[in-house]
C-alpha cells in the first residue's frame, strides 16, 4: 500500500490551543485537494486525519472531492497538543532560535510544554501501523503535523529521532509499505500543487506588456 503523509496547512494567527487554518491555508488546501484528487498521484482510498482542527480543516476538502469520509485517530496529534497558545516554529525568523527550539524537542520540551518524545514516536508508529494494517491495499491519504511526519521518518529511516526535515504547509510525503511491514520512502515534501498555483500566466504578462 501506499501512505501518503501530509502536513496541514497554514494555521491562523489566534491566541488559542487548537486554531483552523488561515485563509491562505484553506487555498492551499483546496489545490492539495485538486492535486491529489485530479490524478496527480494514486487517487487515495481513505483519508484519515489527526484530531485537530488545523488537520481536520485541510482533509476535508480532500475527502469532499473523493466522496469519503475523515477517520480520526488520537495518536496521531502533534507533541504541542495541550500547549495554552499554539506556537509555530517556522514562524520564528531568527534561524539560531528556531534550531534551539528544534533541539529542544528531542528531550521533550516546546517552550513551556513537556511531553515524552519516547511516547509520542511510539504512538505515532502504531497509529500508521494500524492504519496500514487496516488498507494494506490502495492509498491511504494521512493528514497530520510536522512532529508526527517527522518521527515516523525518523522510525522508518532507523535514525535518532529529531527534526530533520522542515516540511511545508500541505506538502506531503509518500511511503511505501509491504504486506510484512516494510516501509520504504518514495517521495519526500513534495509540492507541485503550491509551485503550480505560484507560477504567472503567461497570457496575463504578455498582455501587461504590450
Amino acid at each position: 500500500m501506499e501512505m501518503v503523509l501530509i502536513r496541514h496547512g497554514r494555521p491562523a494567527d489566534a491566541a488559542q490551543s487548537d486554531p483552523g487554518l488561515a485563509p491562505d491555508g484553506y487555498a492551499a488546501a483546496e489545490r492539495l485537494a485538486e492535486h491529489l484528487a485530479g490524478g496527480a498521484i494514486r487517487r487515495p482510498d481513505a483519508v484519515w486525519s489527526s484530531p485537530m482542527q488545523r488537520a481536520l480543516d485541510t482533509a476535508a476538502p480532500l475527502a469532499e472531492r473523493l466522496g469519503l469520509p475523515v477517520r480520526t485517530d488520537e495518536r496521531l496529534r502533534e507533541f504541542d497538543h495541550g500547549v495554552p497558545v499554539y506556537v509555530a516554529a517556522d514562524r520564528t525568523t531568527d534561524a539560531e532560535e528556531r534550531a534551539e527550539m528544534w533541539r529542544a524537542l528531542e528531550t521533550g520540551r516546546w517552550g513551556e510544554h513537556r511531553f515524552d518524545p519516547e511516547a509520542f514516536c511510539r504512538d505515532v508508529d502504531a497509529a500508521l501501523t494500524d492504519i496500514a494494517t487496516e488498507h494494506p491495499r490502495g492509498v491511504v491519504a494521512v493528514v497530520c503535523h510536522s512532529g508526527v511526519i517527522n518521527a515516523h521518518l525518523c522510525s522508518v529511516l532507523e535514525r535518532p529521532l529529531s527534526m530533520f526535515c522542515q516540511l511545508e504547509h500541505t506538502s506531503f510525503s509518500r511511503l511505501l509499505v509491504s504486506p510484512q511491514g516494510k516501509r520504504l520512502l518514495h517521495t519526500l515534501n513534495e509540492t507541485a500543487h503550491l509551485q503550480l498555483a505560484a507560477r504567472p500566466d503567461p497570457s496575463e504578462g504578455a498582455l501587461r506588456s504590450v
